[in-house]
């Protein structure tokens, strides 16, 4: 009989170099080029069949949502990844092959498993529920099927012993009948087993199978990967005849993947603002450093660069213009200078010409100087009564307050980053839907809940003065009952923080109210502020500038790229090129 190291040596150099060999050498040797096979969870692209590593990097760029690709056998993976550091990653996973030439048939069963090809809907069913048991990418059976059909794939299950439930699943990769390998191999993938079955019976019996049916069509060995830390697999494979080989998987940066290469989230609570921020960061690289969770502030640091954020303000933003945006009545003024519309107004001097003001306009918005969330502004200012409660409202935020003319029409909040519109979203008060049955104070308690929940705590609906001023003026009290289906604003103003909603309307703003909001981001000097507007409509030109807000919100503006933006702005250099986001999706709010 051959020894092992007989068999090696009858292969000279083949475990260092032979599946490192050019793509062109292959083509020479009656080998297909460019190989890509869908395995259901992403394509298997063998890169030892590329041509070189642009059409590699190429075709990993064209991995479907949802899906993750692997790109095996790479030539110089390092030199690969180098190339593309922000797109593509080395899998931490480790390579073991088992020759195949000494291997021997075991008995059947093994531990009380038995193994068999997978043969109906129903089997590529329990394959699909495996792999949701092991928080891996399902495939659906119908994609099962109709590989196990192909020559490529040789699908196994195992099943218990006694009760005939599919247990395990595994899939062989024939390599010559995928790219007519001139070294006669294949791989082992998938395997997964049934948490609450024995796992390493379960998988010693698929990983024998599997070997025993490429041996049967003469391959001369099978390779299989491991996650590096994955003990119990690496030791059974071990114990299976299996050793190390120097190849590396390639994968793309998405969300399936991030796991694998990002850092460890900061342990802190961040606030989700500052969250999305550090998590941005990291896809990138951005060593990511929180100096104060509870006050967000985040150090974050890449090729010698190192800028400190708190939320989306961070040292770019000058100290005037952060002053400028915290004094709405000065942001007024800047505004006004360059042309840009504002609602009239004047500052409170807490006498007679206040009451004067509010006779003149009949309703009037009132708020602090300095604040910011919607803390002490009153919206719908009638009387001189309210008038009164309302300046106090304010003046607990602010020693100085401002009374403007109310604008009518949607409330719109622009976003706009390095002199550039991003995102635009229309907000709209908390409300709640009648049921028949449940008081208004309940409805507002349970919608509070809810967008509390949403948002981790973030969001609620106050049951405070200002509600039950917002619901007396609809002509109710938080104890009626509201009728089945009947829709109630509860709060005066939009802000998301006291339960308003929003809305993404990016795509259809007005030309005119973008170059407004760009305008008012030079005015205000400032790379980074949340514009907030009235607009009778996003699609009309018309427009008032109610304030800015240095420092706005850059979670809940999907699907607008907000928090990518704001990265790119800190560290240019680490801008993605062509990079999909997977996990991004549409909706209107929190």
């Amino acid at each position: 009989m051959t020894t092992h190291d007989e068999h090696r040596l009858g292969r000279p150099d083949r475990l260092a170099t032979g599946t490192e060999r050019h793509a062109t050498d292959h083509a020479e040797a009656g080998m297909a080029c460019n190989v890509a096979l869908d395995c259901g969870w992403g394509r298997l692209l063998f890169g030892n069949t590329f041509v070189d590593h642009d059409r590699l990097r190429t075709a990993l760029g064209e991995e479907k949502p949802g899906r993750t690709d692997v790109a095996v056998y790479v030539p110089d993976a390092h030199v690969l990844v180098a190339r593309a550091p922000d797109e593509l990653f080395i899998d931490p996973s480790l390579a073991f092959r088992l020759w195949l030439h000494d291997q021997h048939a075991a008995g059947e069963p093994i531990g009380g498993v038995l193994v068999r090809e997978l043969r109906t809907e129903s089997d590529a069913d329990a394959v699909h529920r495996l792999y949701e048991a092991n928080d891996m990418v399902p495939v659906d059976a119908e994609s099962i099927l109709a590989n196990q059909r192909s020559r490529c794939f040789t699908y196994l299950v195992a099943e218990d012993a006694d009760t005939g439930e599919v247990v395990g699943a595994v899939t062989g990769v024939d390599h010559v009948f995928a790219f007519r390998d001139a070294e006669a191999g294949s791989g082992l993938w998938c395997l997964a087993v049934d948490p609450a079955a024995d796992r390493s019976a379960v998988g010693e019996a698929l990983i024998r199978r599997t070997a025993e049916r490429h041996q049967a069509h003469g391959r001369a060995y099978l390779d299989m990967w491991a996650h590096h830390d994955d003990a119990s697999t690496i030791a059974l494979l071990e114990k299976t005849g299996f050793e190390r080989v120097p190849h590396f998987l390639v994968k793309r940066k998405n969300a399936v993947n991030e796991p694998l290469y990002l850092p460890a989230a900061p342990e802190e609570r961040l606030n989700i603002y500052a969250r999305v921020i550090a998590d941005e960061a990291r896809r990138r690289n951005i060593v990511v450093k929180v100096l104060d969770a509870e006050e967000s502030y985040l150090q974050l640091s890449h090729g010698g660069r190192e800028l400190v954020t708190q939320d989306s303000l961070s040292e770019l933003t000058s100290a005037v213009a952060m002053s400028w945006c915290g004094d709405k009545r000065v942001t007024r003024q800047l505004l006004a200078e360059v042309g840009l519309r504002v609602p009239r107004g004047r500052e409170a001097t807490f006498d007679d010409g206040d009451a004067e003001f509010l006779a003149e306009l009949g309703d009037v918005v009132v708020k602090p100087v300095q604040g910011e969330q919607g803390a002490g502004v009153t919206v719908g200012v009638s009387d001189p009564q309210q008038l009164e409660r309302a300046v106090q409202e304010a003046r607990r935020q602010s020693t100085r307050v401002l009374l403007e003319e109310r604008a009518e029409g949607e409330d719109l909040r622009v976003v706009v980053i390095d002199h550039e519109v991003v995102a635009a979203a229309v907000r709209r008060p908390a409300q709640v839907v009648g049921t028949g049955a449940h008081t208004i104070a309940e409805l507002i308690e349970e919608e509070s809940r809810r967008r509390a929940e949403a948002t981790g705590g973030e969001f609620t609906i106050p049951l405070d003065d200002h509600t039950r001023e917002t619901v007396a003026e609809a002509g109710h009290d938080l104890d009626d009952v509201l009728p089945e289906g009947e829709v109630l604003q509860v709060r005066g103003t939009a802000n998301l923080h006291t339960g308003g909603t929003i809305h993404d309307v990016t795509e259809r703003l007005h030309p005119d109210i973008a170059d407004a909001c760009v305008r008012a981001s030079r005015a205000l000097r400032i790379p980074v502020v949340g514009l907030d507007l009235a607009v009778p409509s996003v699609e009309d030109r018309d427009y008032v500038f109610i304030e800015a807000n240095e420092r706005p919100g850059l979670a809940y503006h999907e699907p607008q790229p907000t928090v990518e933006r704001f990265v790119d702005l800190l560290f240019p250099l680490t801008r993605r090129r062509g990079v999909p986001n997977h996990d991004r999706v549409e909706r209107e709010g929190p």
